[in-house]
């Protein structure tokens, strides 16, 4: 490299480590490897070659490795006592000497084929850094803004200077955005593909309502009260099963919040989402009847029909509809949240 090549060369990687956090010594690294399997390439593997790049001038220089032995039996490899003396008085049996290699040609070429290296090595170095980031929120929540929402109806969001897509598929049927706005979005699995990194983003998910609720009370987020169970219909309705073997404790209180607005603060995220918050017991009887709220349930029977346990549920002719709920969501949800299919009767009916 000529000196000036060689300033510039060093001037550029200086800036690159403080811009994209891209440590110096690792891109030098990376350069001298690259050259010399470019050295070998043309000038071949006999001479046991090293190349250095010297961090304060820029200057290259190509090594030949040397042994000091007796007699020399591979020249490539090694140098005799005698010799290694005329360049180091000190030189002694089993110690190295560095012989610089005159390769003028190659020297010269140095800085384009450096240039290449280190562009290379940027790419590689950023997408691994991107690939970090986005590791290191993996199954969490975090906020993001809107930039823009493409034809196919995917949305690109910022999340800390990293732009991702919530495929159309992972929106609820309320996620309706303006470039600008702060939403909150589930990072799931993360993996390290072979031109970018691979994430999974979603609104529609479960895991979303979960985290909005460790988030937003802390009661859950330190283990007092848990998630029993969870059954969503992304964008309409959620039913949350929770639970505290503290019997002091008024579950749903501090899962609603004073004045409603932990809940609140919950659904507004969710763009209107209705959200029953269920309290779980273990005797699935209670379990089904807290489930069907609002609905006022007489009583609630297990069956078991060819292997399959049946909650028989006894309502009044005017709950019956607010029992099955719109399109039949709240026994839906109900059953899914319980884990058991939900029979339905008014009550004095014929059955």
């Amino acid at each position: 490299m000529k000196s000036k090549d060689q300033r510039i060369f060093l001037e550029a990687l200086d800036e690159l480590e403080r811009e994209k956090g891209i440590k110096k010594d690792e891109l030098l690294e990376a350069v001298e490897t690259a050259l010399l399997a470019a050295y070998k390439k043309n000038y071949g593997d006999k001479e046991n070659a090293e190349i250095e790049i010297n961090k304060e001038t820029g200057d290259v220089k190509v090594i030949s490795r040397k042994t000091v032995v007796e007699e020399v039996a591979d020249p490539d490899y090694e140098i005799s006592l005698e010799d290694a003396k005329e360049i180091r008085k000190r030189a002694k049996i089993g110690g190295v000497i560095d012989l610089e290699i005159n390769a003028e040609n190659f020297k010269r070429n140095a800085i384009q084929n450096a240039k290449q290296i280190v562009i290379q090595k940027v790419r590689e170095c950023e997408k691994q850094n991107i690939f970090n980031k986005f590791k290191n929120i993996e199954d969490s929540i975090v906020s993001g803004v809107v930039r823009k929402t493409d034809e196919k109806g995917n949305l690109y969001i910022d999340i800390n200077g990293l732009e991702a897509i919530i495929p159309e598929k992972e929106l609820a049927e309320t996620d309706k955005f303006v470039q600008g706005d702060r939403i909150k979005v589930f990072v799931g699995r993360v993996e390290e593909g072979t031109k970018f990194t691979k994430t999974f983003l979603s609104r529609k998910t479960d895991d979303l309502i979960k985290k909005l609720f460790e988030l937003e009370i802390p009661e859950i987020e330190d283990g007092t009260i848990k998630i029993k169970s969870l059954s969503r219909e992304a964008g309409s309705r959620t039913k949350i099963a929770v639970y505290s073997e503290d019997e002091n404790l008024d579950v749903k209180g501090a899962c609603i919040g004073k004045n409603g607005m932990r809940i609140q603060s919950i659904i507004d995220e969710l763009k209107g989402e209705k959200i029953d918050i269920v309290l779980w017991n273990e005797d699935i009887r209670y379990f089904v009847k807290n489930a069907l709220n609002p609905a006022d349930v007489l009583s609630v029977e297990i069956i078991e029909h060819e292997g399959q346990e049946i909650a028989r549920v006894e309502v009044a002719e005017d709950q019956l509809s607010l029992a099955i709920g719109k399109k039949g969501q709240n026994s839906r949800l109900a059953a899914k949240l319980c884990e058991v299919k939900i029979d339905i009767y008014v009550s004095g009916a014929d059955e």
